[in-house]
């Protein structure tokens, strides 16, 4: 089976967009994830998957957490920057959740330890339990079929 057809057939499936974000030595590091979900409820848990070759990977198992920031509609160059969709510099100011570092006005903010990763083909997924939410009432950005979206009222 072709990469592209995998690659195409997942993009199918419409998902909200996140930074992962965590911090190593003072220095705060970010990625934009949509492989993420929500694992347990008792105890709370959710998974992100990091590719193997990603930089992230190390910083997530250096610092044992991590949190996810659900954007909001009007965060897509939160999402472009942590992707390396946009090239230059641009400073990005974190809040910080129970010391962990998050986005400030993301719909959702879930700060979690890592309490166990497992290595499947190219990617790692670290299991997070959850040390804490802050949630805001706002429209979510959302990815489908390669293009950033918005949800439009039904």
């Amino acid at each position: 089976m072709d990469d592209r057809l995998f690659r195409n057939a997942m993009g199918k499936f419409a998902t909200g967009v996140t930074v992962v974000a965590t911090e190593v030595d003072g220095q705060v590091h970010g990625m934009t994830a949509n492989a993420f979900m929500s694992v347990s409820l008792n105890p709370k848990l959710v998974v992100v998957s990091i590719a193997e070759k990603a930089t992230m990977l190390e910083k997530v198992k250096q610092s044992k957490s991590f949190s996810v920031n659900i954007l909001a509609a009007s965060q897509q160059d939160f999402s472009m920057i942590f992707a390396g969709q946009i090239k230059e510099h641009r400073e990005v100011q974190f809040d910080r959740l129970g010391g962990v570092p998050v986005i400030p006005g993301s719909i959702a903010q879930v700060t979690c330890e890592v309490t166990s990763t497992h290595t499947e083909g190219d990617h790692t997924l670290f299991i997070g339990k959850v040390t804490d939410i802050h949630l805001e009432d706002k429209e979510p950005l959302v990815y489908f079929s390669g293009k950033y979206r918005k949800l439009a009222e039904g």
